[in-house]
């Protein structure tokens, strides 16, 4: 049987948090450093690095954003918790049995400083799926429909870079890869869970409004990528287009489903670099053009 196994790095500093009773973000900050340094360093950098990456100082934005928050989290962090222990082996069913996903992946329940409710990536070596009860808590995306959709929309990543044979990054520093990127993850979310979710939709009236608005939003991130500007606010939960967030997901889900006819997931997955820009380029204009 492939192992799926599920590393709870939150489990021994949940109770801790909740033990602090009205501490500083400083001292919240201070405990979550000290606890992950010495248990989980390698999640630890990982995160650190990640903020570096981005040119950005980890610590002023979890003092800023994240640590002054985590108290009034604790009950949807705990509740998300104990669901993704739940949910994560059948999920991953799921997955393995849409995709034919095989090898170990393993899941990661942990207490970040923001980089996000999921992140597929590595840890230890092998594939991972991140889980960020912060950020899901913040979302508030502790329900188990939407914590069922965001381990799916994760698995997505996974069998892409899986079938592609490479990790995503490349892709990813493009906009319109991204675009691809996160279109294919999002479709594999509705193949694995045979329904049409939509994890990240803010309230009842998100997907009405993306599909109302969808040519104008096609035409926005168009627009910023042939200028070279960043298209994060498309993607991201901290920003957002029009004051909607992940509008950018629905965008690449409309873009994939086109790309998709007459091609398997596999086939789609493999797409060069150079084939995927021209495609979704092209897609955005024709789109665009009914603004």
């Amino acid at each position: 049987m492939t192992e799926s196994p599920l590393v709870d790095a939150a489990e021994g500093l949940l109770p801790v948090l909740r033990g602090m009773g009205d501490p500083t973000p400083e001292e919240v900050l201070a405990t979550w450093e000290d606890f992950y340094t010495h248990h989980f360093p390698e999640l630890y950098a990982r995160q650190v690095e990640d903020y570096a990456e981005q040119g950005a100082d980890w610590r002023a934005v979890a003092l800023a954003r994240v640590s002054p928050a985590l108290r009034e989290r604790l009950p949807a962090m705990e509740d998300a918790r104990e669901r993704i222990v739940r949910l994560w082996g059948e999920v991953m069913a799921r997955a393995r049995r849409v995709t034919g996903l095989e090898g170990e992946v393993q899941a990661v329940v942990h207490v970040g400083i923001g980089c996000g409710a999921g992140w597929a990536t590595t840890y230890g070596g092998k594939p991972a799926v991140l889980l960020g009860l912060e950020s899901i808590a913040e979302l508030g995306w502790q329900a188990e429909r939407r914590l069922e959709g965001l381990i799916a929309h994760e698995l997505g990543h996974v069998a892409h870079s899986t079938w592609r044979g490479e990790p995503l990054e490349e892709l990813e520093s493009n906009p319109f890869g991204l675009l691809y990127v996160e279109g294919f993850a999002q479709r594999l979310e509705h193949r694995i869970l045979d329904r049409e979710s939509w994890h990240l939709a803010l309230d009842e009236g998100w997907l009405p409004w993306c599909c109302a608005h969808l040519p104008e939003i096609a035409r926005a991130y168009r627009d910023r990528a042939a200028r070279g500007e960043p298209v994060h606010a498309f993607f991201g939960s901290w920003s957002s287009f029009q004051r909607v967030p992940f509008t950018g997901h629905f965008l690449g889900h409309a873009a994939v489903r086109v790309l998709a006819e007459g091609q398997t997931l596999p086939e789609l997955a493999r797409l060069p670099l150079a084939d995927v820009r021209a495609s979704v380029d092209r897609f955005l204009r024709a789109l665009a053009a009914g603004a």
